[in-house]
């Protein structure tokens, strides 16, 4: 376990801002070592990330060991859709964990990347290497993983700055009225289940847009596009809207007619700027069999 201790020298707005441009440490970890309760600042721990930090501030991160786990690089099956010495951008399918947590080490992408794709940025840790930004397990798509620490710490950057643009498509439940428009609502802990999110007073600002693709008689297919990154965020703000996406059992209904293992939404189109020649680059995953099996049952039936 160490200590990092750092002196602010002018008034920060923000605690998580402040570390993470002077620590060395991305503003996701630093923002999971404040919840942690591992930041103080002049001596009393910090309640939240958002607090400001004034000038003379002292601000202390206490790091805590890194746990001695040993990842197995397995020969998974990936879809590897682009590659350089940079970052590569995978297809996830649905029902694969991202990354090694709550006691499952084996069978996630990062098991994958390890035997797929050499030298992943160490800037997460050995239970993320190389992961930028992540989807939930049994949401499908494009996701950037950072082969080395620069590479992470721009592509992170960009996410945070809302300047990688991140676009999904969803089936909901019922049939949503307005053709487009935004959800700007605060996501946090819900109040009464930890494990879930929820909208809440004080949560972290989360704004998503939302566009009506094709209506059916008892669903919608919608595009959303992402301006935050809040963990579960569109299917929140589905559930908020009313229409929660087929089969999210967290968020929306225990029962779905369409016997899936998964929700039905899929990260399609990721686009960013590649952190060293500074081209911008736009890829699209087309939507899994499954899914537009079910979206071709619901056409028929509206013919």
């Amino acid at each position: 376990m160490r200590t990092i201790r750092l002196t602010s020298e002018i008034d920060v707005r923000r605690l998580d801002v402040f570390l993470s441009e002077n620590s060395g440490l991305t503003r996701n970890h630093v923002q999971k070592l404040i919840t942690m309760g591992n930041v103080t600042v002049d001596g009393k721990i910090a309640p939240k990330a958002s607090i400001s930090v004034k000038a003379d501030s002292v601000v202390e991160v206490t790091l805590p060991p890194e746990i001695p786990l040993n990842i197995v690089a397995q020969d998974i099956p990936l879809d590897i859709v682009y590659e350089d010495s940079d970052l590569a951008v995978i297809n996830k399918p649905q029902g694969m964990t991202v990354h090694p947590a709550n006691n499952v080490y084996e069978g996630t992408l990062v098991n994958a990347l390890l035997y797929h794709v050499k030298d992943l940025s160490g800037i997460n840790g050995v239970l993320r290497p190389g992961i930028v930004h992540r989807l939930d397990k049994d949401t499908s798509g494009l996701l950037v993983v950072a082969k080395n620490d620069k590479a992470h710490v721009e592509l992170q950057r960009q996410i945070q700055t809302k300047q990688c643009r991140r676009i999904y498509i969803a089936l909901l439940e019922g049939v949503l009225k307005t053709d487009r428009g935004i959800v700007d609502k605060p996501i946090g802990r819900s109040l009464t289940d930890r494990k879930k999110m929820d909208i809440v007073q004080g949560g972290r600002n989360a704004t998503t847009l939302y566009t009506v693709l094709e209506r059916f008689t008892n669903y919608t297919l919608v595009q959303f596009e992402l301006k935050t990154g809040r963990t579960h965020q569109i299917r929140v703000h589905a559930k908020y809207l009313g229409h929660p996406v087929v089969g999210d059992k967290t968020y929306g209904y225990a029962k779905c007619k369409f016997n899936l293992d998964g929700q039905l939404l899929h990260a399609e189109t990721l686009t960013f700027t590649h952190p060293t020649t500074g081209q911008e680059l736009s890829f699209s995953a087309p939507i899994p069999p499954y899914f537009e099996k079910i979206l071709n049952t619901l056409r028929n039936k509206n013919s």
